[in-house]
């Protein structure tokens, strides 16, 4: 049975990773370089999870397995509070939102700071509980740490001013509350899971400033062509007056 989840997870990281490198070709501003590398983190994140599942199976040596584990479960619970924060934060305009961003990056840090030193002080351990893999470790079991875990994934997606970001947050707010009541001991392995799988969805943040690049580009033409028109106005009209004069001054001269 180990086998077979093994198999899925590298199947997923598969498609993740090709589309972790779409959104990577997408990336024009340095700032988006964090944001865009993300689905890719999460396929490579499935990788991982993959030699764990073979580890756990006696397919490969204990060693790799805790090498695994530990990958797992520092960038699942250590890292990800920090990452997704300062990956929104980065690309989101200046303003209250990206204030506050800035307040999650920073509280989000925090988290990963504390989050590793407890990794790296207890030991951690994984085992399977109903075909789930199972990721333990006591410095990280507290309802403080989850809230503030959320808070700081979930809470920095849902405040992006882009929709299929806002999206991305909102659905995995929903699936880490169905799996915290439904599968309690699966949390950081299904959950990661699942975000893997729909995190397809920040690739169209790029669809998005695409659309959003064009509106803004058409309305500059359209501004352009308007003060071009008006200007084109103003010196026709001030070539009638000319016109005019000199048509004036013509007839003075032939009366004369």
């Amino acid at each position: 049975m180990e086998f077979y989840f093994a198999i899925l997870n590298f199947a997923l990281a598969g498609v993740i990773g090709i589309v972790g490198i779409l959104t990577l070709k997408k990336v024009s501003l340095p700032n988006e370089v964090v944001f865009a590398s993300l689905p890719l983190l999460f396929g490579l994140h499935q990788l991982t999870e993959g030699f764990v599942w073979l580890g756990v199976g006696g397919e490969i040596a204990h060693r790799a397995l805790q090498m695994a584990e530990t990958l797992f479960i520092y960038y699942a619970q250590g890292v990800l509070p920090f990452l997704i924060p300062l990956a929104i934060w980065l690309i989101e305009k200046n303003g209250f939102k990206k204030q506050l961003l800035a307040i999650l990056t920073l509280l989000g840090f925090g988290l990963m700071l504390y989050t590793l030193y407890g990794l790296a002080t207890l030991p951690s351990n994984v085992k399977v509980l109903h075909n789930t893999l199972y990721y333990s470790n006591p410095w990280t079991a507290n309802y403080y740490d989850a809230v503030i875990y959320v808070l700081t994934t979930c809470g920095a997606l849902m405040l992006s001013s882009s929709i299929s970001i806002q999206l991305f947050g909102f659905l995995n707010l929903i699936g880490l509350s169905l799996i915290a009541l439904l599968l309690p001991y699966g949390f950081t392995s299904v959950w990661c899971l699942y975000a893997a799988a729909i995190s397809g969805l920040l690739y169209f943040y790029f669809v998005e400033r695409r659309i959003r690049f064009l509106r803004e580009l058409k309305a500059d033409r359209e501004k352009l062509t308007n003060k071009l028109q008006e200007e084109e106005d103003e010196l026709s009209a001030k070539l009638e007056e000319e016109v005019e004069a000199l048509n004036k001054m013509k007839l003075f001269t032939k009366k004369a």
